[in-house]
């Protein structure tokens, strides 16, 4: 615990710990897509779970350095690209965001059953059985990140769980706002698209750099909100809003 009393290695955790945040946004969503699935009073339940599996993954991680170190050396050479135990995760993450995704949004478009919609199409098990399967892909990379970053094992641990507690609080709202929005559900399954893309070719050595991927989902969430207030101004001009109505009666 020496760390505690070294001014870098709390510059290190207040940085980490924004990072982690960051890199662990793109998993929040994806567990309020799969938790929608769920009836509304076991959402939140599944969030939970989903969230506090990803925190015990990554500090699992974290404490076997030697595991990830050997993940990231080349054990096979297919076509010239050499292919580590990393590159194979990614890529099966990847590949299985990229299906889930695009699933997500032909079951919207092509309007699903309404026993479906209503939130009664899957299991509690197998919702958590899903999230677990990219909880492995995210906390690869966020502990990968970690380790890049700070140097004490104390600080990489500390950070991951004050990052995923941050993300427990924010989840529920997240994913409400989320289902209430058809719109903003499409443009999060959009962002898994696009992660998952990231995901395959980072596995293929052919890294993007992140920031023209938060570049683009900023970008797209600040043009959605646009939409979202001016759909709200013209259902406040409508003459049957509850406003409308009150001026109409006071006049």
């Amino acid at each position: 615990m020496d760390w505690l009393l070294d001014p870098e290695a709390w510059i290190a955790l207040v940085t980490l710990t924004v990072l982690e945040i960051v890199l662990g946004i793109d998993n929040v969503v994806f567990i309020s897509i799969l938790s929608g699935k769920l009836p509304a009073e076991r959402r939140a339940r599944a969030r939970r779970v989903g969230l506090a599996l990803a925190m015990f993954m990554r500090i699992g991680l974290l404490m076997a350095l030697g595991w990830i170190a050997r993940l990231t050396a080349p054990f096979v050479t297919v076509l010239g690209n050499e292919i580590s135990g990393r590159d194979l995760i990614l890529l099966g993450g990847g590949l299985f965001l990229l299906a889930k995704a695009t699933y997500e949004i032909h079951h919207k478009l092509e309007d699903a059953p309404a026993s479906l919609a209503a939130g009664t199409g899957a299991s509690f098990s197998s919702v958590i059985a899903q999230i677990l399967v990219l909880d492995i892909v995210f906390s690869l990379d966020s502990v990968i990140t970690a380790v890049g970053m700070a140097q004490h094992l104390g600080v990489m641990i500390t950070a991951v769980v004050l990052a995923v507690l941050f993300m427990m609080a924010f989840a529920g709202p997240i994913g409400d706002f989320v289902e209430r929005h058809p719109t903003v559900k499409m443009l999060a399954l959009s962002f898994l698209l696009l992660i998952g893309m990231a995901l395959v070719a980072d596995g293929l050595d052919q890294h993007i750099p992140k920031g023209y991927i938060y570049f683009a989902m900023g970008f797209s969430i600040f043009v959605e909100f646009l939409n979202l207030r001016a759909g709200a101004r013209r259902a406040e001009s409508q003459p049957g809003h509850r406003g409308g109505a009150k001026t109409a009666t006071a006049g």
